[in-house]
């Protein structure tokens, strides 16, 4: 079995995640690469070296710029803040590295083609980490919809709510900075709504939108992007970004749409949705029940026509057959490791993974024209 080294930039809450898929991947999709956790990097030395041990890498490193010039290594996956996207893996395009990129890809759609550009110039496989992708039952619904069971679809709805910063005195993380986040909920979790359309309504034409910060100032931490960012004064500090967005979005197969990303919804933990409504049949799913899907079927006839709930956890089901016996359910981290084996099955099939760097650009030039319409408040169209 060949080993491929990896290079992990960041060690937070996607370096987690990233982290355990890496080292589990292996175990229950075996196949021909063996990633290898060569070396971690962050700014910050005693928090990287903690990292390091806690997670399983050989060796930790401060400079990312040295470690995405290291011989040995062969993939660099990137889980900063999204100010840093497109210098990085520009960079690691150029040294001749893989990639993998956190969402959105960047934090402009100029950024965004830059790297998609970068990427292409260099031949390195590229792939976006939109791991709700492979939650086995939005896989499953995007089968549903590719085998003709919605039919000709009509409505697309997208929510995705959380309530994590609704107290006033939560604290100027980086999140809430545009330097650094480039927007707030749209970016952190609005591109996951609009990357799930993409994936099971097709592309988007235009869209009409409203973005609206609710609390306005908030404590300063001391350093406002944590182990990235500058350090900053005491007191408090202009929040730069959105605590809610929401948008009307017109599709290029006729469909109409309607979204909303917010981190105000109270009760509201990870209420990641998707709706679509079609003439043969509809779709909803929740992240907060990730093992569940609901289908209705209009063609069928029968007196208790409703809505049934699917249990995806058979071995049938796209993934599932890796994991547990039919009816052990999967939880969060999975769709990690479900990214990575993706990722490493295309690199020994020297094929493009899915989603990439493309479909980075198109969700950011969606994103790009929800902000626009936001200023303009007019319609805008869609611009890839």
């Amino acid at each position: 079995m060949a080993e491929i080294n990896i290079a992990l930039i960041g060690y937070k809450f996607m370096g987690k995640g990233h982290s355990n898929a890496f080292r589990q991947v292996r175990r229950f999709f075996p196949r021909q690469l063996e990633p290898r956790m060569k070396v971690i990097c962050g700014r910050d030395s005693a928090g990287v070296e903690a990292a390091a041990r806690q997670f399983g890498w050989e060796e930790y490193d401060t400079d990312w710029r040295r470690v995405v010039e290291r011989r040995d290594i062969d993939v660099v996956d990137i889980a900063t803040p999204g100010n840093l996207h497109a210098e990085m893996a520009i960079a690691a395009a150029r040294a001749g590295k893989h990639i993998i990129c956190e969402k959105p890809l960047a934090n402009s759609l100029s950024d965004a083609k830059a790297m998609l550009a970068a990427a292409e110039k260099a031949g390195v496989r590229h792939m976006i980490m939109h791991n709700y992708r492979k939650i086995p039952a939005v896989a499953f619904a995007k089968k549903l919809v590719e085998d003709g069971k919605i039919g000709t679809p009509y409505h697309y709805h997208g929510a995705y709510l959380q309530d994590w910063i609704m107290d006033p005195n939560f604290p100027l993380v980086w999140r809430l900075e545009k330097k650094f986040a480039g927007s707030g909920a749209l970016g952190d979790i609005g591109a996951h709504a609009i990357d799930f359309a993409r994936l099971l309504n097709g592309e988007f034409d235009s869209v009409v939108s409203q973005m609206t910060t609710f609390i306005k100032e908030r404590p300063r931490v001391g350093t406002g992007a944590g182990s990235w960012g500058a350090k900053g004064s005491k007191g408090k500090g202009k929040v730069t970004v959105d605590d809610d967005s929401n948008f009307l979005a017109r599709f290029k197969n006729s469909s109409a749409g309607v979204f909303e990303s917010s981190r105000f919804c109270g009760g509201r933990r990870n209420y990641n949705t998707f709706q679509v409504y079609g003439s043969k049949g509809s779709l909803a799913f929740n992240l907060e029940r990730m093992n569940e899907l609901e289908f209705y079927d209009r063609t069928d006839k029968q007196a208790d026509q409703a809505f049934k709930t699917i249990m995806v956890t058979e071995s049938v089901h796209p993934y599932v057959g890796a994991w547990w016996p039919p009816g052990h359910i999967i939880g969060y981290e999975h769709t990690f490791v479900h990214a990575v084996a993706d990722f490493l099955t295309a690199l020994e099939k020297d094929t493009l993974p899915s989603p990439n760097f493309k479909d980075g650009v198109a969700n950011q030039a969606v994103l790009d024209a929800v902000e626009r319409s936001a200023q303009s408040r007019k319609w805008e169209k869609v611009k890839t």
